[in-house]
């Protein structure tokens, strides 16, 4: 039989059948087989919870499963980290209770002031620090709550329930972390390295398309927007990933270093790329022909470097091919009748386009080192810094007090015996609520998850499981209504409503003794239910504006960032910067929802210009630490001061000293540039200068009235 009369092999239809069916298999497992598995595991931590907490008799099993659902999270390594946090909130909330049961024994006015304080500043912390960490302020926060309200009329049995409540709370973790790193797991390492090559290739179509001129304004600056949020987010992805206890967490830690240098090198990639962006842009609005053919080389060399997947050779190529038509281009300019004016925007031009192929070189190098594992050199680790406006730590501290002061004594006073029960939960909830960016929302979701909840706890307590006996049939029971909620958690858009179910349903759990209560049933459902909404009451009147990623407070806080980079000591200064602008983008990101208006889009601009002056300014102070005492080092400080005044006030006046001071210093760092015997060194890092002076000076010319000033002047 010759290759041409071959007939290829035939399968029979039980063959076909097998293949497609594992085709389809594994399509289902990687789609929606995901939500079905975390469905199943938690179901599994659920009921193991609940069978020990009968078993070991403790007092309310129903706290041991509510923990279990709560640490429901996607991968192993956030189930481990949110499970560390919560013991130790839960530890250091018990240690709170104690403490203020012993102060004020039969106190109940003290008692509620010391425990108003302590959840306020409990929420503080919380907001204060914005991470995984934050966690422990919550805990601690209301876990305080909830043993002290309790033992108001009987303090001698503060201790028990301290005990109680860390058994129960522990059984919980136990039993999550169990069966999230075992069954199945879904290791947090795994996601960080996708993350990696995910935010990689992002960032390259991201380059592609704008030099292609495919995005709106718009779109670029939402993308900047999205991007402080990657930053934020692969963050917490590291941390949660350390806690886990495998061969891939191991290789997470032995590049930990890379990962950070990974965020700050991308961050300063990307600001220089805004940078070359916005004066490339500025000069076709201009209609300046002469720059723009000088430059068209120059820009085809490095969009060509990022048409495809760049390797590390294409880069130092591209670095090598940018120095020769650098140094052509500077040639045609040189015999070119060119404007003073038009050859400043060229010099800044090139300073910028070579400024960028180092940053993105840099970055490819510690990606590629990421991505295949390879010895990279990298210096002191400079970890993300999450940083939230002092006005909105404090409004979310002194909201969480005085709501919970206000609460605590109207259900003291009350003859309603569930009233503690609807104030503990607004507590939780106002504590909870405000690290959100959208507090009211998120509690209206998980409203609208009891309300589902309760008619379904209903039908499965009072028609379902009072027919059956023993264990098993409690789990047949719960199970159908319980995989509701946790279905609907996994769906980002519904987290908050299958939270509400789950959580609601669990709360109904029977105790050791079955004891069937119709009245005790709605009384604790409408309590839950009345707490949730007096939580969304406080949001809405106690100080509204006040909440995570208001533009208004991000607006301010920006404007103080750019400051601190004119005035805060050198150490360090850059990487505080850049990280502390792009979190308060992440709030911004977070708090502006699917589709930022106009707005937020403003305020991005304006992170964005603040942005390029703070840099320009931070290398600006570098130079002036390096230079001998002079001129030119100190028309350089004035123009910093002159530039730190104007931030401070934001007057005219200000900003005119400031643009008049720039203006100074060009003219004194050329002059400087012409003299003899000026060194190479000296000369390349005076064109720097000159190239921050003239970025400066355009994105001070932005504050003003189109046409307030020219644009080349510097």
């Amino acid at each position: 039989m010759t290759p041409a009369t071959a007939t290829k092999p035939t399968y029979g239809p039980l063959t076909r059948t097998a293949h497609w069916l594992a085709l389809a298999l594994q399509d289902w497992r990687t789609t929606e087989g995901e939500r079905w598995i975390y469905v199943g595991k938690t179901l599994i931590a659920a009921f193991c919870a609940l069978w020990l907490a009968y078993r070991l008799g403790l007092d309310s099993p129903s706290t041991a499963m509510t923990t279990t659902i709560i640490l429901a999270l996607p991968s192993s390594g956030m189930v481990l980290e949110k499970s560390f946090y919560r013991l130790c909130g839960t530890l250091l909330g018990c240690t709170a209770a104690l403490t203020l049961i012993g102060l004020f024994p039969q106190q109940p006015v003290l008692l509620f002031a010391g425990l108003a304080l302590w959840v306020g500043l409990c929420t503080s912390g919380s907001a204060l620090h914005r991470n995984a960490q934050s966690y422990v302020y919550v805990l601690a926060g209301y876990t305080a709550c909830m043993i002290v309200l309790p033992a108001i009329e009987q303090p001698m049995q503060v201790f028990a329930l301290a005990v109680t409540r860390v058994a129960e709370v522990g059984l919980g973790i136990i039993c999550s972390a169990a069966v999230s790193s075992v069954l199945l797991p879904r290791h947090q390492g795994t996601q960080v390295m996708r993350t990696v090559q995910a935010r990689y290739g992002k960032f390259l179509s991201f380059c592609q398309d704008v030099l292609q001129q495919k995005l709106t304004p718009a779109q670029v600056e939402l993308t900047h927007l999205q991007f402080a949020a990657d930053v934020a987010a692969l963050e917490l992805g590291r941390s949660a990933a350390l806690f886990e206890v495998t061969s891939k967490v191991s290789h997470v830690r032995a590049q930990n270093r890379k990962l950070h240098a990974f965020n700050a090198t991308f961050m300063t990639a990307l600001t220089t790329f805004y940078t070359f962006h916005r004066l490339f842009d500025r000069l076709q609005r201009d209609d300046e022909t002469q720059v723009m053919q000088a430059c068209a080389p120059l820009y085809a060399i490095v969009a060509e470097a990022l048409q495809t997947t760049p390797s590390q050779d294409s880069l130092d190529t591209m670095q090598q091919h940018l120095q020769t038509a650098l140094a052509q281009a500077r040639a045609d300019i040189d015999g070119a009748p060119i404007a003073h004016a038009q050859r400043i925007d060229f010099d800044t031009v090139c300073e910028l386009l070579e400024r960028f192929a180092r940053d993105m070189s840099r970055f490819h190098e510690v990606y590629f080192s990421l991505a295949h594992d390879t010895p990279l050199e990298v210096s002191t680790p400079q970890a993300y810094a999450p940083k939230t406006p002092p006005a909105l730590v404090i409004a979310s501290g002194a909201r969480a007090g005085i709501s919970l002061a206000l609460l605590a004594l109207g259900a003291y006073f009350l003859a309603w015996p569930y009233a503690s029960t609807a104030m503990l939960m607004a507590a939780v909830f106002c504590a909870l609520a405000s690290s959100s960016p959208r507090p009211i929302l998120m509690i209206r979701q998980v409203l609208a998850g009891f309300l589902i909840a309760m008619p379904l706890s209903l039908v499965c307590v009072y028609f379902v499981l009072v027919h059956g006996d023993g264990f098993p049939m409690l789990v047949l029971s719960f199970a159908p209504f319980l995989a509701v909620g946790l279905y609907l958690m996994t769906n980002p858009a519904k987290l908050g409503v299958g939270l509400g179910v789950s959580t609601f349903i669990t709360q109904m759990a029977p105790t050791n003794l079955m004891h069937v209560d119709g009245a005790a049933f709605l009384n604790t459902g409408m309590a839950l239910i009345v707490g949730l909404m007096l939580a969304a009451l406080v949001f809405a009147v106690l100080l509204p504006e006040h909440t995570m990623g208001h533009k208004d407070h991000i607006g301010r806080a920006l404007w103080r960032e750019a400051l601190h980079a004119c005035t805060a000591p050198a150490r360090r200064v850059k990487h505080r910067f850049d990280n502390r602008v792009r979190d308060l983008l992440s709030q911004l990101n977070a708090a502006a929802g699917p589709a930022p208006g106009e707005a937020t889009r403003a305020v991005v601009r304006q992170a964005l210009t603040l942005l390029e002056i703070g840099h320009s300014v931070i290398e600006l102070r570098e130079l002036i630490a390096t230079a001998r005492p002079g001129a030119t080092r100190h028309a350089l400080q004035q123009c910093v001061d002159h530039i730190a005044a104007w931030l401070r006030t934001r007057g005219d006046t200000a900003l005119q000293a400031a643009l008049a001071a720039t203006l100074q210093a060009g003219a004194v760092v050329r002059a400087a540039q012409n003299e003899a015997g000026v060194t190479p060194e000296r000369s390349a890092r005076l064109q720097t200068a000159l190239a921050d002076l003239h970025s400066i000076y355009t994105s001070l010319l932005d504050h003003m009235a189109p046409g307030a000033g020219d644009h080349h002047a510097a």
